[in-house]
């Protein structure tokens, strides 16, 4: 999984998987479900995220995986 917050747009992907999205649906306003070509979602799109989700700071907890970080 990769989030990726793009500050010119104000908008956060959350990319689920590596398959390629198909279809997409807006589930809110600025909110929109990408999926892939068997209906599994595979991305999570967030227009204006600064004012819908808590940018300054990531909590993990108990994933069974390893943490990268990549400086912007």
């Amino acid at each position: 999984m990769k989030l990726n917050y793009y500050p010119e747009t104000d908008s956060l992907y959350i990319d689920l998987s590596e398959k390629t999205s198909v279809r997409d649906r807006e589930i809110s306003e600025g909110i929109v479900l990408d999926y892939d070509a068997t209906g599994n979602l595979v991305g999570i799109d967030i227009d204006n995220a600064s004012s819908k989700v808590q940018l300054k700071e990531l909590i993990l907890s108990r994933l069974p995986s390893d943490i990268h970080t990549v400086a912007a």
